[in-house]
């Protein structure tokens, strides 16, 4: 009966065939460890061996986002109290070693004491759907630059018959003059026709390319403008930004306690570097780089067109800022206002 009673905690090392699960007490006691396949059947025996021990307090899970997020979801649909667990750092791991065992041990360790106390996103809403669409698009977006790349490294070295007639054009015009090249294929050993045949392949591959990134901007723009129509109406804030900003909270923001939090997930949150009596802070490089990345071009198109902002960094450019200081506070300035409308827009779908 007292076992049965016994808080107990967990921690899960993912894997992509296998999750390994470890059970400890209150003080970190190691009550045992054992695998289990990542299958429905695998997460179900995963649970129910974890209850084994005592009354499970909560869960400590390595990659929620990749190799755990179909046991997170599990999981949380079975209202289990779950911890986002950061794997260890490169110090432990050369002085503790690392196995599985070793790894599922301090996920329920570092879940236990506190140290990981992170919440997961529940990947179960909207907001999931946009991030899928947006990583089509994103995938199709860099196959499209490298592809435009290649046409032009083609052209450039292209022997004076092709290039004469394709060098200079704009670029719509030149893909479609590529794309509409002829071809001999029984002429393969001549540059010239080997040369038009890569300048017609590539060319195409750029037409599909744009129809695709077209496609997923028309599925993309509605989703997004019905899930944040706050975020979307925010000066500066386009569907692909409030799309990554979306993604970066989640479909459960409220686990962002403040707009500090925020911040700091975003890396735009400054971090103390203070020593003696020097009193300082310095660039935080840490965080969800793309989130800052939107909040970069939030700022860039507001010090271009909106006049408060730019009235504000006249401002700050007479007391002496640089460009790149002044830059990192209007990022400060801005996440407060993305985390009032992430808030207001996911109370309205909660209570929709």
């Amino acid at each position: 009966m007292a076992a049965r009673k016994r808080p107990v905690t967990g921690g899960i090392d993912t894997h992509g065939k296998t999750h390994h699960a470890a059970a400890v007490d209150e003080t970190g006691r190691v009550l045992g460890d054992q695998q289990f396949a990542a299958t429905a059947d695998g997460y179900r025996a995963l649970l129910a061996w974890l209850r084994s021990f005592g009354r499970l307090i909560k869960v400590g899970v390595e990659g929620t986002g990749t190799y755990g997020a179909g046991l997170a979801r599990y999981l949380a649909g079975e209202g289990v109290d779950l911890v986002e667990v950061d794997r260890p750092d490169r110090k432990t791991r050369r002085s503790k070693g690392k196995s599985d065992p070793i790894d599922a041990i301090a996920a329920a360790r570092a879940a236990v004491s506190g140290q990981a106390a992170g919440t997961p996103k529940t990947r179960t809403g909207p907001v999931e759907a946009i991030r899928a669409l947006r990583v089509a698009r994103r995938g199709a977006v860099k196959a499209r630059t490298a592809a435009l790349n290649q046409l032009h490294g083609l052209i450039t070295s292209a022997p004076e018959a092709v290039r004469a007639s394709l060098a200079g054009l704009p670029r719509h015009a030149m893909i479609t003059a590529c794309a509409s090249l002829t071809v001999d294929d029984t002429a393969m050993t001549d540059p010239i026709e080997a040369t038009r045949a890569a300048l017609r392949a590539v060319a195409t591959r750029v037409q599909a390319l744009d129809t695709e990134i077209a496609l997923a901007d028309r599925r993309l723009r509605p989703a997004v403008a019905k899930t944040a129509p706050r975020l979307t109406a925010l000066y500066g804030v386009g569907p692909e930004v409030a799309g990554q900003l979306l993604t970066t909270a989640g479909d459960n923001p409220d686990r962002l306690r403040s707009e500090a939090a925020l911040a700091h997930l975003c890396g735009a949150a400054p971090i103390p570097a203070s020593s003696g009596r020097t009193d300082r802070h310095r660039l935080n490089r840490g965080g969800d780089r793309a989130a800052n990345n939107a909040l970069y071009t939030i700022a860039l198109t507001r010090m271009r067109y909106d006049p408060r902002t730019r009235d504000y960094v006249q401002r700050r450019t007479k007391q002496g800022l640089a460009k790149t200081e002044i830059i990192r506070c209007l990022k400060r300035y801005i996440v407060r206002e993305v985390h009032t409308a992430l808030m207001a827009d996911f109370t309205a779908l909660s209570t929709a």
